[in-house]
C-alpha cells in the first residue's frame, strides 16, 4: 500500500488521478489532499478518500472546509498555507507525491517532495522552468523518483532506453495538437476571445494551460522541461503539429528507428503508468481504435503566428533568469487576457518585452528564482497597465 499526496487535487489531473486511485483501493492510500479555493470539491474528495490532511492557500477557504468536514465528522485535519503544502509533500509516511499545481505556485512543495527523497509524479512543468538545475540537484541528492505525468513528457519516457536512458538517442520528437486556432490567419488572431482560446479541440484541461496550448506556450515550456528531464540540449529536441493528438511523443534512434507511445487523449494514462511504474495499471482509458482513427496527420509549427515556441526555446538558450522571467509573464499575461485586458497576440508581445530584461546567467538558490520571478511579474503588470491606458 503507497501513500500519495496530492498537490492540486481538484483541477483536471487531480480529479484523474483520484480516479485512478479509486480503481486500485488495494494499492493506494491517499495522505493528503490540496487545493487552492475550490472547497466544494475538496470536501467531496475528503468523504470518498478519507485524507488525514487537507490543505487550501486561502484562509477563508480552509476555514469554509473545517466547518462542512466537522458537519460529518471527518477526522480530516484542515490546513493552510505554502508551508502546509511543503509539511504534506515531505512527511516521512508520504510515499509518493502528485505535483500537480498550476504555476510558479507549485515549486516550493514540488521542490519540498524531491529533497525529501520521494516519487515525485511531475505535472508542474513550471517548476523545472523556474528552477532546472536546483531541482534535478535535489532529485539527486535525495535518490527522489522524477516520473514525468505531461503526455509528451510520459511518452518519451516510456519510449527511451530501460538502462542507459541516453543510448543510441538522436532526438526527441514532441508531438502538439496545434490549438483551437490551428488553420486561422495570423489576421484572425487579433480578435480571438478567451472563450474561443479555452475550448481545446482535443483536451479537457484547465484555463491557463488550455491558453498556453493555444498560444503553443504550452509547448516552448515543455520544450524546457524536457532539455531537463532527459538532459539534452534544445537542439535535440523536435517540435511537430500533430491534431489527433494521437502520438504523445517519439523517440529517434541514430539505426533510423522511431519509438512512439499512442493512446486517446486522456491524461489517466500517464498518471497510472507513473503511479504503477515499472508495472502498468488498468486507467479507465478506453483502447485506441485505428479503424476509427484511420489517418495521423504531421505539420511543422508556425513561429510567425505562434512566436512564444520560439521565446520559449530563445529564453532556455540565455539561461535560468530569463526562463523565469518567461514563464512569470506568460502567467501574467495569460492572466490580463482571461480578464479581457489584453488582446491574444499581445501575450508574446508582453513576455518577450518582459524576458529582454531578465539578468543574465542562471539563478542557484530559491531566494534569487523568486526574485526575478517578482520582478518578472511586476515588468509584467506594468506593461499591462500601459496597454490598458491606450
Amino acid at each position: 500500500m503507497k501513500s500519495v499526496t496530492l498537490l492540486g487535487a481538484t483541477g483536471s489531473i487531480g480529479v484523474s488521478t483520484l480516479d485512478v486511485i479509486a480503481q486500485h483501493p488495494e494499492r493506494f492510500s491517499v495522505f493528503a489532499l490540496s487545493a487552492c479555493r475550490n472547497v466544494e470539491r475538496l470536501f467531496q474528495q475528503c468523504q470518498t478518500f478519507k485524507p488525514r490532511y487537507a490543505v487550501l492557500t486561502e484562509p477563508q477557504a480552509a476555514e469554509q472546509l473545517y466547518a462542512l468536514l466537522q458537519q460529518v465528522d471527518l477526522p480530516t485535519q484542515v490546513l493552510v498555507g505554502e508551508d502546509a503544502l511543503c509539511q504534506i509533500a515531505s512527511d516521512p509516511e508520504v510515499d509518493y507525491v502528485m505535483a500537480a499545481i498550476v504555476g510558479a505556485a507549485g515549486l516550493k512543495p514540488a521542490l519540498a517532495a524531491a529533497q525529501a527523497g520521494k516519487r515525485v509524479l511531475l505535472a508542474n512543468k513550471e517548476a523545472l522552468v523556474m528552477s532546472g538545475q536546483l531541482f534535478m540537484d535535489a532529485i539527486q541528492a535525495s535518490g527522489a523518483e522524477l516520473l514525468p505525468i505531461d503526455s509528451e513528457h510520459n511518452a518519451i519516457f516510456q519510449c527511451l532506453p530501460t538502462q542507459n536512458r541516453q543510448q543510441g538517442v538522436q532526438k526527441l520528437v514532441l508531438t502538439a495538437s496545434g490549438g483551437p486556432f490551428r488553420t486561422w490567419a495570423k489576421e484572425r488572431l487579433i480578435n480571438v476571445t478567451p472563450a474561443q482560446a479555452v475550448a481545446h479541440p482535443n483536451w479537457s484541461m484547465g484555463q491557463k494551460i488550455s491558453v498556453d496550448s493555444a498560444t503553443l506556450m504550452n509547448k516552448g515550456l515543455e520544450t524546457i522541461e524536457a532539455c531537463w528531464l532527459f538532459n539534452v540540449s534544445m537542439e535535440q529536441i523536435e517540435v511537430v503539429v500533430h491534431p489527433q493528438s494521437t502520438i504523445h511523443s517519439m523517440v529517434t534512434y541514430c539505426d533510423g528507428s522511431v519509438l512512439a507511445q499512442l493512446g486517446n487523449p486522456d491524461m489517466r494514462t500517464p498518471i497510472a503508468y507513473a503511479l504503477g511504474y515499472p508495472e502498468r495499471l488498468l486507467s479507465g482509458v478506453k483502447p485506441l481504435d485505428f479503424i476509427q482513427l484511420a489517418r495521423l496527420d504531421f505539420e511543422r509549427p508556425d513561429t510567425e503566428r505562434f512566436p512564444c515556441l520560439r521565446l520559449a526555446s530563445e529564453a532556455h538558450q540565455a539561461g535560468g533568469y530569463a526562463t523565469i522571467a518567461l514563464n512569470a509573464a506568460n502567467e501574467e499575461a495569460v492572466q490580463a487576457f482571461l480578464k479581457q485586458q489584453i488582446g491574444f497576440m499581445d501575450i508574446p508581445r508582453l513576455i518577450e518585452q518582459v524576458v529582454v530584461q531578465a539578468r543574465a546567467g542562471t539563478p542557484t538558490t530559491l531566494e534569487t528564482i523568486f526574485i526575478q520571478d517578482k520582478d518578472s511579474r511586476e515588468a509584467a503588470l506594468s506593461w499591462i497597465k500601459t496597454k490598458k491606458m491606450q
